[in-house]
């Protein structure tokens, strides 16, 4: 019997310590964002202050801020908008500022944020490819974030 009413109480005891690590009222959870915080429309990721791999959007009277270049393509596409339409300016890596997206030339094999791979230049660089061809690899799916296409252009 003592040993019922031992394995009993470690039950009762276990579950209270299960629920009571569940508290929904938890005020301490709650992460207030920043006034300034700029959150990615495609994939809701804030935007590194660095703003490195960063792109910006104009679109009428609107700016949208993207953490990488291939989500501002993947936005496009979900979104049907022309991408000559609007203005689009990328963070570049070499010079660290905002230029024209289709002036600049795209490395595909780096460490972006979604892990699209394509970083931008302002100066050429070599293997490079230009925003044409980073908006068709994009929406093919030819992009590092993909196994297949990683592995061919890492080499292994």
């Amino acid at each position: 019997m003592k040993k019922l009413r031992f394995l009993f109480l470690i039950y009762t005891g276990t579950v209270f310590v299960f629920l009571g690590g569940c508290n929904s009222l938890d005020k301490g959870s709650d992460k207030k964002l920043k006034e300034n915080t700029k959150i990615c429309p495609q994939c809701h990721m804030e935007l590194p202050d660095s703003n490195i791999h960063t792109t910006i959007l104009h679109d009428k009277n609107e700016q949208h801020y993207f953490d990488d270049a291939g989500c501002m393509i993947l936005w496009f596409s979900k979104n049907n908008t022309d991408l000559n339409a609007v203005t689009t300016e990328v963070f570049t890596n070499d010079t660290y500022k905002y230029i024209k997206a289709s002036t600049a030339h795209y490395k595909i094999n780096e460490k972006t944020p979604m892990l699209y791979g394509f970083s931008a230049y302002e100066n050429i660089q070599e293997g490079s490819i230009f925003y044409d061809e980073v908006v068709i690899r994009m929406r093919r799916g030819e992009h590092m974030a993909n196994p297949k296409i990683r592995k061919q252009i890492l080499g292994y």
